[in-house]
């Protein structure tokens, strides 16, 4: 079987201010990267509102809604923004991670990337904030939780900037393992290392700036495989950020291309070990168009390689 990447055109629809760095073009550098890949290809389905009531009320639901304009910008916050085809965008970003984990609970595919935007692992219960609407990696956790019946479930954020929507949709559940390293200091804030949950289930390793690949690498096997081992996940869910690269103008970490292969490839090894390779990564952010598609393209291909 190979690996599934979803995607939609939609996606695409939701449109930021000029200079804007979460813009469309990121998307299609993405998906111009992965076109020669020999992947299963899948178009992703609008969410559910039931899907995202297992994360976000009602009363959120209905907000984001309505603000979506007729024509121009709404600013959510100071640097979120939607335009008339965010909410679209938004319900495939979530209906995205739902179809890729009913794909690989249900045998369709041994692993998925959902390349996908609005990102969202900033986004809180009842907060859209750091360019994201709907939590997606909590909603996939989430989704295998109580929708598959899965008594464990690990999220795995290396994205620069701190997963604080995803460890705020997950600080009390028993059954999600939640592991993100991100830059300390940096937006938007929070992510100490006493930041554990409810339950003693969210892992924040911060790293200085100008901490490079080799750094990160001991960080992961000191603090983040162990902590995988021993939760024996039975499905692994990647907030894939790419925003690390040291060529990215959003922060200031010293990750090479190299170091996201290694990083998903480890993470491959782990799944392989405990859940039968079981992975969905979705994409979060990553904001260097050139460094963005060759450092997607390499976590991707280790899904391939895994895949096999």
């Amino acid at each position: 079987m190979k690996t599934a990447v979803l995607t939609h055109a939609d996606c695409l629809g939701h449109v930021t201010p000029e200079g804007h760095p979460e813009r469309v073009a990121r998307l299609e550098h993405i998906l111009h990267a992965l076109e020669p890949l020999d992947l299963q290809r899948v178009t992703a389905p609008l969410a559910a509102d039931d899907d995202l009531l297992r994360i976000h009320p009602e009363s959120f639901i209905r907000e984001i809604r309505a603000s979506r304009p007729t024509e121009g910008f709404r600013q959510i916050d100071g640097d979120t923004f939607m335009s008339p085809g965010s909410v679209d965008a938004a319900y495939r970003a979530a209906g995205a991670v739902v179809r890729a984990v009913d794909m690989v609970l249900g045998g369709e595919a041994p692993n998925a990337f959902c390349a996908i935007r609005p990102p969202g692992h900033h986004a809180e219960r009842e907060t859209a904030m750091g360019f994201c609407l709907f939590g997606n990696a909590a909603l996939a956790a989430k989704h295998a939780l109580d929708h598959h019946g899965l008594d464990r479930v690990a999220v795995v954020d290396f994205d620069v900037h701190h997963g604080n929507g995803t460890q705020d949709l997950l600080w009390d559940e028993t059954r999600a393992l939640v592991i993100t390293s991100q830059q300390m200091p940096l937006w938007p804030g929070s992510g100490r290392p006493d930041e554990t949950g409810a339950h003693d289930t969210i892992v924040n390793i911060p790293l200085a700036p100008g901490t490079g690949g080799a750094e990160m690498r001991a960080a992961y096997e000191a603090q983040a495989f162990p902590r995988l081992r021993a939760f024996k996940p039975e499905l692994i869910i990647i907030s894939a950020g790419f925003d690390a690269h040291q060529d990215d103008p959003l922060a200031n970490l010293n990750w090479s291309t190299d170091d996201f292969a290694w990083i998903t490839a480890q993470l491959c090894r782990i799944a392989e070990e405990l859940c039968g390779g079981r992975i969905v990564s979705t994409l979060e952010g990553g904001y260097d168009l050139n460094a963005l598609a060759k450092a997607t393209r390499a976590h991707v291909e280790e899904l391939m390689k895994a895949a096999r």
